[in-house]
């Protein structure tokens, strides 16, 4: 009987998570349409799926959580209102610039958005921790290629430092095939397995990939991300993991 009111109980909170991921994507799906998007941000949407990436990840809107590079706000001109306006936070940090302090976060619906860390760049990542730390949620996309193995440890570890036992990591970057030598033209792509070891070697557990990014028709994984006809099309991985 007790083992019935346990699986019965993980099935109740599995239903319920689902419903709030779902409910989730509602909202962002709604702030995908909000004024402080440009068009060429639009135009990107079909491509990169944004609403199924972060339902996979399982967000929910009053999440803490963490964007790391948010490069020039693509991300973070949804996710912030989504997270703003129903009692979540959004943080920021590695190459915060200020541009994006000065031109994104000063955009009406992010008043929820800080920044911290902003010292550290992708290109030099030494052992730290985050100035803020328990959250729910670390996402980054298409940033892991950019810092060496060891840069990629210390971020990862700070990672797993700043989440709630728990918290989720989301990961989307370009596709490098399994076993496929360095060269310039792979140079900014990485093995997914790759990824996976060394999530699993600071500590996180794997739970889940999705394919929804997969382009096998248009990259063979042989020619530099921003080759014409390549570009804004890249193969990639789209990999969730946890925080035990």
């Amino acid at each position: 009987m007790k083992v019935l009111i346990v699986v019965s109980s993980l099935f109740i909170c599995t239903q319920v998570f689902a419903a709030d991921a779902a409910a989730t994507r509602a909202k962002i799906e709604q702030n995908l349409q909000g004024s402080i998007r440009d068009t060429a941000e639009v135009v990107r949407d079909a491509n990169r799926k944004p609403a199924e990436v972060l339902e996979f990840f399982g967000l929910q809107d009053n999440m803490k959580v963490l964007e790391l590079s948010p490069a020039t706000g693509y991300w973070t001109k949804f996710l912030g209102p989504t997270l703003c306006n129903n009692g979540g936070e959004l943080v920021v940090s590695v190459g915060v610039n200020n541009a994006f302090k000065d031109g994104v976060m000063s955009l009406g619906g992010l008043d929820c958005v800080s920044a911290v860390n902003d010292d550290i760049s992708l290109g030099r990542i030494p052992e730290f921790s985050f100035e803020t730390d328990n959250f729910d949620m670390v996402l980054t996309f298409w940033n892991l290629h950019n810092p060496s193995a060891e840069d990629r440890e210390n971020l990862n570890v700070a990672v797993f430092n700043s989440l709630k036992p728990g918290g989720i990591y989301g990961v989307v970057d370009h596709t490098r095939r399994h076993g496929q030598p360095s060269s310039r033209a792979v140079g900014r792509r990485l093995d997914p397995v790759l990824v996976i070891k060394e999530m699993i070697d600071v500590g996180f557990e794997f739970v889940d990939f999705s394919d929804m990014h997969y382009h096998p028709d248009e990259d063979d994984l042989t020619q530099e991300v921003g080759t014409p006809g390549v570009r804004g099309s890249t193969d990639r991985f789209t990999l969730k993991f946890r925080k035990p």
